[in-house]
């Protein structure tokens, strides 16, 4: 039998005649049709596969429950920190700090400062909610001044909404719960053939459980029946080319809908939060702002393809095969958001891949190299690991079958143990039967692929279907990793100049299936300028730079329009020495291998040209390994502990050549940091073959990096940059946090948080790491006090000092939880800050983001010359935006540090929130922008601020650490989904005392 996915929970028809586990019952076949002509070769030429079943009787009147009042949750939040604090043990220099009992009672009995952190006080010492205590903090002034002012466009469009329009919440409930696009189809249905019920209004509607009308319906509660005919996943084809079928051969199906009115929402409420005279503590009305936000959605979601935030449609440009059984398709991003200029619709292009609907056989074919023969090899078996692979690429892939008249969708959870052509089952009258007979009997046709097995649709019971008679359902996100291949084209589809990039935007808000396409924003009294927000922007001057000349200090100013320096003419900043090292070898053509010394002797060479010296002789000979290494962990381990030991256990540098990119990566980076204590770089060897310059000299710069140096540093140092705060003999630390998380198809690996420091004052430009793994998809950081505090006792080494101010910078955080970030991690950094007696530093906490929509344009309507260059593409770097697109009350800013080379720039939003050093917007977007500066794997300055960055990277490593290559990748994704709670992390390896100080991470 199969389960549909459309509703697993309702068994009114029996939709095959076969159930199989071995031998088993046969449940009740109600049509046997013949098998259907069809070539996989043109899947989407299908018509609509419908069959006809009687209509259900209706349901009988609901039983009124009467339900218990439940109450409110309380608000007080325990905020007590859950880091796991470790004994460590003590060397010279190091403060004294509170043991980790003493910290666990400081973390609810702290400082009276600290406790009102914690709970908040007003002016009569009442205790505040938790809420109003860590709100973050306002704009300290009306925005920046430094720069030179460029005019320039954001895609915002300015909403008009009236403040008097109350909108009628309704929750609605849907029997037997259906698919999204199945209860839009109900609700349209409903809105047509009840429109007096509905008060003739058109209400929008989140095809889950949220309707919203913009009159009050005529009862507060609404049944209905509806018998509807359910249609296919929606087509990601233009209109025209969808697969219609007669309505006679459509099947129906009953649907209960219980509508009551949930709340009545007030627009006066977010005009409120949107002025100025708004009160300072009111929270956005969000449910409002929810509201306006489906309402606008509600008109393209009937036409396109709706993925998260974004919708997608193959009339912007058609649909693109990027190989691997996927195609790309293009699409726009739309959100509603409060800015200082009012209510926007933030509007974008977006690009994503989504499974090509092809036949399961093709589709193996496509995705998987060792089946690229399939076809052809139709005896083919799966063994081991191939099976294996083949269960983790169809996961949760839905499909429909073509051996059939049939509408119902299902979704693969897993493979059957047996091969097709063991299956059996009993029919009706207790005979049994082989599946691959059935199907010659009742369908014609003879099952091809005897030994694969079959697709296994339910998790709970037996119900499988044969693979070649299976379909991918178009209109499926692709959410396995994409190959190198497949990402390149993907950015290859979203890789637009701004010029294109905003006729794009520009024409989805023109067109017919964008936000401004329907009528219910005039229902809502709602209306969407069509033009891009006119603002402007200002350009930072670039800092002054310190390098290095033959142990000399000299100065540079990048000048260029996209603020990159090279170093003909100067050395890094601090070159180091390195004396000891040693090359390894991953297979390679004899020829490949014949060019080593000439890589050696030319990369030493360049060292020297830029102020590093690098031994011209490694300690040893190089090694020569065969590649198949790295597919033996033990082997590689103990191959690179042999070649540690012949080097007197004392090497600084282990370059490593690979063949081409492989899975040992990640063991050869464990392995050597964990286990032997080497700072290890890795190269290809096609990037041998040319040995340009310019590949020189980037991997001369990360060695430098990796093992003490650094590239560049500030010329005016941080403290004379804002001799306000930062003062030569009061050190301040700057930390990055971020934490990153395993595939969406992982459901099982922990996440990876990573925080970072810097360790030199006051040049700021060196970070050690500390890494740490947490629960499944968790974001908050739960071993960052004991992390900080460890960086703090690593900076003490370092100056004697404990730093007067930290400036931490939060990666990978959505608005969604600013506050919960907030409340728990700064808390964290308090408790980790109160193990050292009286040490009270002053914090600046903000989140950085990336992932964010805003895209700036120069704005040709006016002119803008810098250095007689006419910016007619990307904005230039160091453009930031602190007004009108910001948020209407707290300190945030736009910086686009960067110069755009290839696409359009995306500029990092930097938002605060907390500020106990009580910045100047001018003073922190300065230092900020001049710290982008002093990344040191490149000689132009960064996206990100290096902080951020590090931390990035840094969490990048320890996800590696976990990565091994000799466990099945299967089996980190195979585990049940309805798990009571998430596995136990598995804690990363400890990293060797000779590493862990270094900036091994870059």
């Amino acid at each position: 039998m199969e389960e549909t996915e459309d509703s697993k929970a309702t068994k009114n028809y029996t939709l095959e005649p076969w159930r199989c586990s071995g031998r088993t019952e046969p449940h009740q076949l109600h049509h046997q049709l013949p098998l259907l002509p069809h070539s996989f070769h043109n899947v989407f030429g299908y018509h609509n596969r419908c069959q006809s079943y009687p209509a259900l009787l209706p349901l009988p009147p609901p039983i009124p429950l009467q339900l218990p009042a439940i109450s409110p949750p309380s608000q007080t939040q325990n905020l007590r920190s859950k880091t796991h604090m470790q004994k460590t043990s003590w060397k010279q220099k190091k403060p004294t700090r509170t043991s980790y009992s003493d910290s666990q009672v400081s973390a609810s009995t702290v400082s009276h400062a600290e406790e009102e952190l914690v709970r908040g006080e007003d002016e009569e010492g009442n205790l505040a909610s938790s809420q109003q205590a860590l709100k973050a903090p306002k704009r300290p002034d009306s925005g920046g001044k430094e720069g030179s002012l460029i005019p320039l466009l954001a895609n915002h469009f300015l909403i008009q909404f009236d403040s008097s329009q109350k909108i009628f919440h309704y929750d609605v409930e849907i029997s037997p719960h259906p698919s999204k696009e199945v209860a839009r189809m109900i609700k349209q249905r409903l809105v047509h053939d009840h429109s007096a019920a509905f008060s003739n209004a058109q209400p929008a509607f989140d095809g889950r459980k949220n309707l919203y009308s913009p009159v009050e319906f005529q009862k507060d509660k609404l049944e209905f029946y509806i018998s509807l005919p359910v249609s296919m996943v929606k087509s990601i084809w233009p209109l025209s080319e969808t697969r219609d079928a007669p309505e006679k051969h459509q099947k129906l199906k009953l649907f209960r809908v219980n509508i009551r009115l949930a709340s009545k929402l007030d627009g006066r409420e977010l005009k409120s939060y949107l002025s100025k005279e708004g009160e300072d503590w009111a929270p956005l009305p969000q449910e409002y702002l929810h509201a306006l936000d489906i309402v606008l959605r509600e008109s393209p979601t009937e036409k396109c393809i709706p993925v998260g935030r974004s919708l997608y449609s193959s009339s912007m440009g058609g649909i693109e095969d990027i190989g691997g059984g996927a195609v790309g398709l293009r699409g726009f991003f739309q959100s509603v958001r409060p800015t200082q200029q009012g209510l926007i619709l933030n509007v974008d292009f977006s690009v994503t891949a989504f499974h090509e609907s092809i036949s399961i056989i093709q589709y193996l074919q496509k995705r998987l190299e060792f089946l690229r023969d399939l076809s052809q090899r139709k005896t083919r078996s799966l063994v081991g690991e191939e099976k294996k692979e083949v269960e983790k690429a169809l996961k949760n892939i839905r499909v429909f079958v073509c051996h059939r008249e049939t509408d119902q969708r299902y979704r693969v959870h897993s493979l059957t143990d047996e091969a097709t052509e063991n299956l059996w089952f009993r029919d009706r009258d207790g005979k049994d039967l082989r599946l691959v007979d059935y199907f010659k009997d009742h369908y014609n046709h003879d099952i091809q692929f005897r030994n694969l097995p079959c697709l296994q649709i339910s998790r709970s019971k037996p119900c499988y279907l044969p693979m070649e008679l299976c379909v991918v359902c178009e209109g499926q996100k692709y959410i396995g990793k994409l190959s190198d291949d497949q990402t390149a084209r993907i950015l290859k589809m979203g890789c637009q100049r701004p010029r294109e990039r905003k006729a794009i935007i520009d024409g989805v808000m023109g067109g017919t299936f964008g936000p401004t396409s329907g009528d219910n924003r005039r229902e809502f009294k709602l209306h969407v300028s069509r033009e891009m927000t006119k603002l402007n922007g200002r350009v930072l001057q670039p800092p002054k730079l310190k390098l290095g000349d033959n142990g000399h200090v000299t100065n540079l100013t990048p000048s260029r329009h996209d603020r990159q320096w090279n170093l003909l003419d100067s050395h890094v900043f601090q070159g180091t020495r390195i004396e000891r090292w040693a090359l390894v070898s991953f297979g390679g053509t004899p020829a490949q291998r014949y060019n080593i010394p000439k890589f050696i002797e030319q990369l030493s060479q360049r060292c020297v040209e830029l102020g590093i010296f690098l031994k011209k002789n490694t300690i040893i000979n190089p090694q020569f390994e065969p590649f198949q290494v790295l597919n033996n962990v033990p082997l590689l381990e103990s191959k690179l502990k042999k070649l540690h030991s012949a080097s007197s256990k004392n090497l600084q540098l282990l370059i490593c050549v690979m063949e081409r990119k492989h899975k040992g990566y990640a063991d050869l980076k464990r392995i050597a940091e964990t286990d032997v204590g080497v700072v290890t770089q890795c190269c290809l060897y096609p990037n041998l073959a040319k040995l340009g310059s310019q590949f020189l000299a980037n991997l001369a710069l990360k060695i430098n990096a990796k093992v003490g140096g650094c590239t560049v540093a500030l010329y005016n140092s941080v403290p004379s940059q804002i001799p306000r705060l930062f003062e030569p003999d009061d050190p301040v630390i700057f930390m990055g946090a971020d934490v990153t998380h395993p595939h969406p198809l992982d459901d099982t690996s922990p996440s990876i948080a990573a925080v970072v420091g810097s360790m030199n004052w006051p040049a700021a430009n060196k970070y050690i790491s500390r890494m740490r793994s947490q629960t499944h998809r968790q974001e908050i950081i739960q071993d960052l006090g004991e992390m900080v505090a460890e960086l703090l006792e690593d900076f003490y080494m370092e100056l004697n000092k404990l730093p007067k101010r930290i400036l931490f910078f939060r990666d990978g955080v959505s608005e969604t939880q600013f506050h919960k970030v907030l409340q728990e991690e700064l808390q964290a950094i308090r408790v980790a800050c109160s193990r050292f007696p009286s040490y009270k530093p002053a914090i600046t906490f903000m989140v950085v983001q990336k992932r964010h929509h805003t895209r700036l344009f120069p704005n040709r309507s006016e002119t803008y010359l810098t250095g007689g260059r006419v910016f007619d593409e990307n904005i230039p770097p160091g453009t930031v935006v602190d007004t009108m697109i910001t948020h209407p009350k707290e300190f945030d800013f736009y910086l686009c540090s960067h110069w755009g080379v290839k696409g359009t720039s995306r500029p990092t939003h930097y938002h605060v929130l907390w500020d106990e050093n009580r910045f100047t917007s001018d003073e922190l977007q300065k230092l900020i922008y001049n710290l982008c500066y002093t990344f040191v794997r490149c000689t132009k300055p960064v996206s990100l601020v290096p902080p951020a960055y590090y931390a990035h990277l840094a969490a990048y490593r320890g996800r590696l650490y976990l990565d091994r290559s000799d466990s099945p990748s299967f089996a980190r994704t195979s585990a049940v989904l309805s798990r009571s709670a998430p596995p136990m992390a598995t804690p990363l390896p400890k990293l060797k005392d000779n590493v862990r100080k270094l900036m091994f991470y870059c």
